[in-house]
């Protein structure tokens, strides 16, 4: 994978913040109401932070440990930070944000499906990039990468049960609802396996670039 310059995330983490800020601050737009934007305000920044903070400090002890014993398996800081991973892994924040913003959600009757398929194919890609990169064979990237996406999906779903359904009005199509999102993102996680398996085989002989 192409390498990414540094103020790629840092634009898709701004422009994210940008619109939660306005969601939060800004009185008078119906769309964002009950769509708990204050929470949203404080998790997704976090969230998108946490793929970077965690590989730099991973890459810190690899470098400060100097050892043979699992240090070598670290992603080395002489490689450069994999801000392209970090991008497709903030990518889905930014594109629910936006969603919201551009009343994609009420306006479009397909684009919640959409998202759950495209966003965990960029998020389950962003993170196989990161994690993957000494698992072989292949297939065992596909079944890792997929079932991680799976596990996210569940995550994600009660996270929406507990903040919108469960005193909300939507307990009638719940259940559907909940079915296809998870169906959906599985699948996005399954093509973000073979794609990161690929990249994985192809840089068998050295680390993928992200």
């Amino acid at each position: 994978m192409r390498r990414v310059p540094w103020w790629i995330p840092a634009l898709v983490l701004l422009a994210t913040v940008a619109q939660l800020a306005v969601a939060q601050w800004v009185p008078g737009i119906e769309r964002f109401e009950g769509k708990a934007f204050g929470a949203r305000l404080v998790a997704y920044p976090l969230l998108m932070l946490l793929a970077p903070a965690v590989w730099f400090l991973w890459a810190r002890q690899a470098s400060s440990a100097g050892s043979e014993t699992g240090a070598a398996r670290l992603p080395r800081p002489a490689d450069g930070a994999p801000h392209g991973a970090f991008t497709l892994v903030m990518l889905p924040f930014l594109v629910d944000v936006t969603g919201n913003s551009l009343d994609l959600y009420d306006a479009v009757v397909w684009w919640d499906d959409l998202n759950h398929l495209v966003n965990w194919f960029l998020l389950c890609a962003g993170l196989g990039l990161l994690l993957c990169r000494s698992v072989r064979p292949a297939w065992a990237v596909v079944v890792l990468v997929t079932g991680l996406g799976a596990a996210l999906a569940i995550g994600w779903e009660l996270g929406e049960w507990f903040t919108f359904i469960r005193h909300g009005t939507e307990a009638d199509t719940a259940y559907e609802d909940t079915l296809g999102d998870e169906a959906l993102g599985t699948l996005g996680a399954l093509v973000a396996g073979f794609l990161v398996a690929r990249s994985v085989s192809r840089g068998a002989a050295g680390p993928p670039r992200a």
